[in-house]
């Protein structure tokens, strides 16, 4: 879904050793789940913003197939139709509205395409172990419920390619599984790719490929 052409980011200008992407060209393919080992300080969630269109502090090329632009020349609309329909995230902040529930902050997703119903909302709410905390403020919860609403807000809407930035970082492993398995799950039933960025822990998916930042 993204090539990129001698990307690097501004900050880490003159800090590149041996990543596979940074200074490199590398082409992302909608259809594969990649893994991105990123050790500290090497712009893990950089690439994650960028590839979403939130920063643009960089040199090189970023482009989407099927667009053909480069992602700088995007409008405000072209980015909003893209995160819309094609590109879904779970942000490592997280990004929950806290004086929404859990449900009002998944359905501020799911109502821009009505992509799943609320028995469908529920049903992975419960798979993840949440469904009785959808009423509730997301500012009330912890971090770890807060992680897997992020979750399932992610995967209510239509996408070819899912970005996550350590989304499971405040789980313990029975929860973790269980999210692995929703998410590969809805990916393949889309026929969509993934690119999880992570300090280390490959977690329980299975990667077409690694890759060193």
């Amino acid at each position: 879904m993204f090539s990129l052409k001698q990307v690097v980011p501004y900050p880490l200008e003159g800090q590149i050793n041996h990543s596979q992407i940074w200074n490199q060209d590398y082409d992302f393919d909608s259809k594969k789940r990649y893994f991105v080992l990123a050790p500290s300080g090497t712009g893990k969630t950089t690439l994650q913003h960028l590839l979403y269109g939130l920063r643009s502090d960089y040199q090189g090329i970023i482009s989407i197939q099927g667009i053909g632009k480069n992602i700088k020349q995007l409008s405000l609309v072209e980015w909003a139709k893209l995160r819309r329909e094609q590109l879904a995230i779970v942000f490592q902040d997280l990004r929950l509205f806290p004086q929404l529930t859990a449900l009002e902050n998944i359905e501020l997703k799911n109502q821009l395409c009505q992509h799943k119903t609320v028995a469908q909302i529920k049903d992975m709410a419960d798979r993840l172990g949440v469904v009785n905390l959808l009423d509730k403020p997301s500012g009330i919860l912890s971090y770890g419920q807060r992680q897997r609403v992020a979750i399932i807000r992610a995967l209510v809407q239509p996408f070819r390619f899912l970005l996550m930035d350590e989304p499971f970082a405040h789980l313990d492993q029975d929860n973790i599984q269980k999210a692995c398995s929703l998410i590969q799950e809805i990916s393949e039933d889309q026929g969509a790719g993934i690119l999880l960025a992570s300090l280390g822990d490959r977690y329980y998916l299975h990667y077409d490929q690694e890759l060193k930042l």
